[in-house]
């Protein structure tokens, strides 16, 4: 008996057009990793943090970043995260920096401390202003992530990274606008964007479509996050502006109580996801591990990622 696929499939398969055979592992490099963790509240979660980076140390990232608070209201657990890093580990660490609620003076203050503790890598944004108020630039501030950048050029030879949004910054003027801040990133000195999480890799793709066009040809490395509490992360997307499947909404259904099948769906929606992206001739991904580092572990593991044996 035969079965032929349902209309929902078909109409997938049709907008899908990005999708290329898998290529043969065999031979192929493993793509280039990044991780991003956040600093921790409690020493509970400090442990946890610590357990997750150990794992994870192993994949041997091209560097790893550590998130800033809204208002930089973490500046000092993210500082204090950094260092250790530095000192315990063989990671490569990047330092988020935000323009929100600062001098330029106090900004700069940071980053020299940043190059002098041997952190070389700032990943640059503008960052939101604390309890969902609307931004405003600081008197005396930098206003933007590209004044940023450029003030940061200006103290050292950072490493530099900034963000990208393929589905436009919400509080973008419109998607023109917001590659044109993102080439204004770039030109003052950023060595790379990372993009916000999205699920649709056509999105993506045809973001870069779109970044060629306008002139850039630094790296645009897809931020890439495994859902396994769909309830949250429905909730982060919306703040966002990530849209969220209904085909994943429709996986997810029914499971809030089931932690191990979430993950399994996770697992297998992450790895398609990151394997047709691939496939599309992408070899560097960044991954949000929310500190959580097994389903990040697997997913690099199915990109062809390797741990380092002792």
């Amino acid at each position: 008996m035969t079965h032929s696929p349902n209309h929902d499939t078909l109409e997938r398969w049709a907008t899908s057009t990005r999708i290329a055979p898998l290529p043969a592992r065999e031979g192929a490099a493993p793509p280039a990793i990044s991780f991003e963790f956040f600093p921790p509240k409690t020493p509970a979660l400090e442990t946890q943090l610590w357990a997750c980076i150990e794992r994870l140390a192993t994949l041997r990232p091209q560097f790893v970043s550590v998130t800033y608070g809204a208002g930089g209201s973490t500046q000092e657990r993210t500082h204090a995260t950094v260092l250790r890093i530095v000192k315990e580990t063989s990671l490569t660490p990047a330092a988020h920096l935000t323009c929100v609620g600062a001098t330029r003076e106090e900004v700069d203050e940071v980053a020299r401390r940043y190059w002098a503790a041997g952190v070389k890598h700032i990943v640059a944004l503008r960052g939101d202003a604390p309890n969902g108020e609307a931004y405003t630039p600081h008197p005396g501030g930098y206003a933007y992530a590209s004044d940023l950048v450029a003030g940061l050029r200006r103290i050292a030879d950072f490493e530099i990274t900034v963000a990208a949004y393929p589905e436009v910054h919400p509080q973008a003027l419109s998607p023109q606008a917001d590659l044109d801040n993102l080439k204004r990133k770039l030109d003052a000195g950023a060595t790379r964007a990372i993009t916000q999480v999205f699920f649709n890799n056509d999105v993506y793709l045809n973001f870069l479509d779109k970044a060629l066009a306008a002139g850039i040809t630094a790296p645009i490395v897809p931020g890439i996050m495994p859902v396994s509490n769909f309830k949250q992360a429905a909730s982060f997307c919306a703040a966002c502006g990530t849209s969220v499947p209904q085909w994943m909404a429709e996986l997810f259904e029914g499971l809030d109580d089931d932690i191990e099948t979430r993950r399994m769906v996770a697992a297998a929606t992450t790895a398609e996801q990151v394997r047709i992206l691939q496939a599309n001739g992408i070899d560097e991904f960044h991954f949000y591990t929310l500190n959580r580092p097994d389903l990040v572990y697997a997913i690099a593991r199915i990109l062809g990622v390797k741990p380092l044996i002792a």
